[in-house]
């Protein structure tokens, strides 16, 4: 029969060497033309490698890990061998994961400890589910069962927020089998995993900030009252509208564009000795992802409505999820904003995503004592951060521009009439 080739795809201009992720179709496991034979792994996307004919995958000559370049040959499939038209592929189950530490027993006897297999949950209407590493991970270190486990990911994939949402549901109590405090107390083991490319581009990029830039940090805190009762009055007509939910992010997102005209400095960037002013407003909103935080940029976003702006963010955060960003959405921006405060985040500095010169930090909205006209009230607040580029933007137009933000946020209405 005939052989065909599987070679890893230009995935973007800059890019010419990948890492292989999981292998989706095994050795001797038998795909439909199209179907997802290995995931591949880049310093800013992953993608997956299509089955470019129907047959049996006959040869892995990359496995999880390896590097490999762009147009580079990691396997072979016979053509036709075993497929079955309209059928799923295969997918390969997991390796065991083993401890590397030696458990004492009581008896002082050495014995090599090692991790249960992992189980598959149930058979669903797509099959087994194929359990992603880091949720294997989180079952190892959670107790997690994967038969407890509902895997939400595309493909039918267990991710590790699965395992972390089953961790955390309640649970009943566990009937007493008589161990005692004199028990053995359980293995010992460490875990070696390889880096990401993604995970150690974020890692160079952080480290670049750092050495690169003169990172200055300034804050304020913002009545979020305003934009909130505003939402409360309008959201449902806006979702039945625009089939949107109407969140904070597109405030922030409009607020951030007025202070950036303002301030134009925190909009631009050093080039060459020179600074590079811009005119257009590319914001990036960070979001956590299946490998990590991205970046995803809203272009032109001074351009963009209210709904335009949540249905792109909305998007952004499920295709993030899946791993199915592409290039061009990671790559560029003038400014980003990052909201650690749907993670209960309550203050931070975040850091700079060169060669922006800004970066606005969001946190988790708390009802906290304040002075109005004289008394103590309630009022729900939140503190905002900018981190900026002390090479380009002084405490004067950092002060003033998280200044602005505060006006627009707690009075909405500033943004429309533009004062």
């Amino acid at each position: 029969m005939a052989t065909a080739e599987l070679k890893v795809p230009s995935v973007g201009e800059s890019i010419t060497e990948v890492q292989i992720g999981d292998w989706l179709v095994g050795e001797g496991a038998s795909a439909n033309k199209d179907d997802a034979l290995v995931v591949i792994e880049t310093d800013k996307v992953t993608v997956e490698l299509p089955a470019p004919v129907a047959g049996k995958v006959t040869k892995v000559l990359k496995k999880k890990g390896d590097t490999a370049t762009v147009g580079e040959v990691i396997g072979y499939m016979e053509v036709g061998a075993g497929s079955q038209t309209g059928s799923a592929p295969k997918q390969e189950k997991p390796a065991e994961t083993r401890a590397t530490a030696p458990a004492k027993t009581t008896t002082g006897a050495t014995a090599t400890a090692q991790a249960a297999p992992t189980k598959t949950a149930a058979t669903s209407a797509k099959g087994e589910p194929y359990v992603m590493p880091a949720a294997q991970r989180a079952m190892a270190t959670s107790g997690v069962e994967a038969h407890d486990v509902q895997a939400t990911g595309p493909g039918n994939r267990m991710l590790k927020e699965d395992v972390q949402r089953a961790a955390s549901a309640p649970k009943s109590a566990p009937s007493s089998n008589g161990a005692g405090s004199n028990g053995s107390a359980g293995a010992r083991s460490e875990e070696v995993v390889a880096m990401t490319p993604m995970r150690k581009r974020i890692a160079e990029r952080l480290v670049e900030a750092q050495n690169t830039a003169a990172l200055l940090t300034t804050f304020n805190e913002i009545d979020m009252g305003a934009v909130m009762e505003l939402r409360t009055q309008f959201k449902d007509e806006f979702q039945k509208k625009h089939e949107a939910k109407l969140g904070f992010m597109s405030f922030f997102v409009k607020a951030s564009i007025e202070a950036l005209k303002l301030i134009p400095q925190v909009n631009a960037e050093i080039r060459d000795g020179a600074m590079i002013f811009k005119n257009y407003y590319d914001i990036g909103v960070a979001v956590g992802g299946g490998k990590g935080l991205v970046v995803p940029i809203l272009r032109n976003a001074e351009r963009m409505s209210f709904a335009q702006v949540e249905n792109a963010i909305a998007e952004y955060g499920v295709r993030a999820q899946a791993n199915k960003l592409t290039l061009d959405e990671l790559q560029g921006g003038t400014f980003t904003i990052s909201n650690g405060g749907i993670y209960g985040s309550l203050l931070s500095t975040p850091i700079l995503n060169p060669p922006q010169s800004g970066i606005l930090g969001l946190h988790a909205i708390q009802e906290r004592p304040v002075a109005r006209n004289g008394q103590v009230v309630i009022r729900p607040m939140m503190y905002v951060a900018l981190t900026y580029d002390h090479r380009i933007v002084d405490g004067r137009e950092a002060v003033t521009f998280l200044k602005r933000i505060k006006e627009c946020l707690e009075s909405p209405s500033r943004m429309l009439l533009e004062i």
